[in-house]
């Protein structure tokens, strides 16, 4: 169930609701993950829009967006990895409606530590999590 934060400059974004939705359907799709509520309910992208000047790279360049993904440890192996850099790069640069910005999009893949995910006041394990998904799948 994981966390996205996209950084751009304020304006990189005519729809930031499409783009949320893409990446998180996208990251649901890697992680291979079922549509459940459990997941779908946990899984959420944020656009964090920035003035202009409030970033660049050393060069002084502000035309660059970041992305951050945070996942439960584990879940995504190597090939996921790059794949879920690559379709990102993809989302965002579309999205912005300039192919260029791939060249520019920095995504960056975060794991929070077993028992490092908080929903609803408990911090989760693996473990908790898979069990929470079968019991749903399930239907109890």
């Amino acid at each position: 169930m994981p966390m996205i934060d996209v950084y751009a400059a304020a304006g990189t974004f005519d729809d930031k609701r499409s783009l949320t939705k893409d990446l998180t359907a996208a990251l649901m799709r890697w992680e291979k993950v079922p549509s459940i509520a459990l997941f779908l309910e946990n899984t959420a992208a944020f656009v964090h829009e920035l003035p202009p000047d409030a970033l660049a790279n050393a060069g002084g360049d502000n035309n660059y967006v970041r992305v951050q993904v945070l996942t439960p440890v584990g879940v995504l192996d190597r090939d996921k990895k790059l794949g879920v850099v690559r379709e990102m790069t993809d989302i965002i640069a579309g999205q912005a409606r300039d192919p260029s910005l791939a060249d520019r999009t920095w995504v960056l893949i975060t794991e929070a530590p077993d028992g490092g995910w908080g929903i609803d006041g408990h911090a989760y394990t693996g473990v908790e999590l898979g069990e929470a998904a079968r019991r749903e799948l399930a239907g109890s």
